[in-house]
């Protein structure tokens, strides 16, 4: 057997018999450790995990998590957990001093992310946020993502990754049943794993419940999206699809698309869809329920008017229809 260390003399002791497959991985990890600690750019075969990947995959792995794992967020890779279109989530472990020892890395895909359909209509109104969450304030940058060069183009992807990573910081603080999001890089969210090392927590499409079970989730999920309101979210991408289920609990997940109903002209019919595809799973679960009331209900619940308030000083008094809205409002 031959394991490659870029390490000649250790190579042949091991081929020698004189070291065993453990020296050889507390070497390795002695090495990367070195590495980490001097910020040195890994090799391939210096990153070594459970997960077995595809060759293409590590490289896309390592060289979107090698920032991670030289901060010491991550120490190994057990499996991928689910696949998508946009991203890949995988099972993490953290070193021992962690107090989480079972995280889940959302690793984006760049080129499929890149090419999101219809996604100006999630984009209006948002600040352009760099992979932390925080405002770019470059002008340079922002003539580059309005130009859309290859330059502008990753900083688009990296500013929807940030916009996702600071849209859960906000809703885990306020309490909404959510993975909770430990650190961001240009291309992974770190977060809380839901699930154990041998199961991860199935989507809610794919469980029945009982029918006292659906009553409760389906408040559960409804208090959350309330809860969201609260704080000018509304998630954009709410299916059963994006909602865990562990435990007998409920997990939203996936909030690249959330956006700020004060922002967005498009807000109320994005929750009107929301609140359709939830209701249209629990429907099936035997929970009655009426969308178009909730919308109405939960949209006004905060204070929003359902058709947008109009200065009277953009009216032009010569125009026959903002004649007739201004005196449709009894003005």
């Amino acid at each position: 057997m031959k394991i490659k260390l870029n390490d000649d003399l250790l190579e042949q002791d091991y081929l020698d018999n004189t070291l065993t497959v453990q020296d050889v991985d507390r070497t390795r990890k002695r090495k990367v450790q070195e590495k980490r600690q001097k910020g040195t750019p890994y090799k391939d075969e210096e990153l070594s995990f459970s997960y077995h990947a595809s060759q293409h995959e590590k490289q896309w792995l390592i060289q979107s998590i090698q920032d991670l794992y030289a901060q010491n967020w991550i120490e190994d890779i057990l499996l991928m957990v689910r696949g998508g279109k946009e991203a890949t989530v995988y099972l993490c472990t953290a070193p021992e001093v962690s107090n989480t020892r079972l995280l889940a890395a959302k690793v984006y895909r760049p080129r499929r992310f890149r090419n999101l359909k219809n996604d100006h209509l999630y984009r209006e109104g948002r600040d352009q946020l760099d992979a932390t969450g925080k405002i770019i304030l470059d002008d340079r940058a922002h003539h580059a993502m309005q130009k859309r060069t290859a330059y502008g183009l990753e900083l688009l992807h990296s500013s929807w990754v940030g916009h996702e990573f600071r849209t859960m910081q906000i809703l885990a603080d306020a309490g909404v049943d959510m993975p909770r999001p430990f650190v961001s890089s240009d291309n992974v969210i770190l977060m809380s794993y839901i699930g154990d090392q041998d199961t991860p927590a199935p989507t809610l499409n794919t469980i029945e419940l009982a029918a006292f079970e659906a009553r409760e989730l389906f408040q559960r999920v409804i208090h959350n999206i309330e809860l969201m309101l609260s704080h000018d979210r509304i998630h954009a991408d709410l299916s059963a699809y994006n909602i865990l289920y562990w435990n007998g609990g409920i997990f939203l997940i996936d909030f690249p698309q959330a956006i700020n109903p004060d922002e967005n002209h498009n807000a109320y019919r994005i929750l009107a869809r929301d609140i359709a595809r939830i209701c249209g799973y629990f429907s099936s679960q035997g929970v009655m329920c009426d969308p178009e009331a909730l919308t109405r209900s939960l949209w006004k619940s905060k204070g929003r008017n359902l058709e947008p308030s109009i200065d009277p000083h953009f009216l032009d008094p010569e125009n026959d229809d903002d004649v007739r809205h201004w005196k449709s409002k009894g003005a």
